[in-house]
């Protein structure tokens, strides 16, 4: 896996993950809306960290600085 996500891609996505965690433990979002955020925010954490998004491989997307 050849990293593609710069580092302002993965700080947008931990902030919404963040956004979606704060709606959920404060009970504004519940039931399925929550359970598919929820799948969402997991997906955007676990890209950030590894700073990897496999939908961006089959377009060419790369978010990252050239050096």
């Amino acid at each position: 896996m050849k990293k593609n996500m710069g580092s302002t891609d993965r700080i947008i996505r931990i902030a919404i993950a963040v956004i979606i965690a704060m709606l959920y433990f404060t009970n504004t979002i519940s039931g399925t809306v929550a359970l598919v955020l929820g799948a969402f925010a997991v997906i955007f954490l676990l890209t950030s960290f590894i700073s990897f998004c496999p939908l961006y491989s089959p377009f060419g997307i790369s978010t990252r600085k050239k050096i």
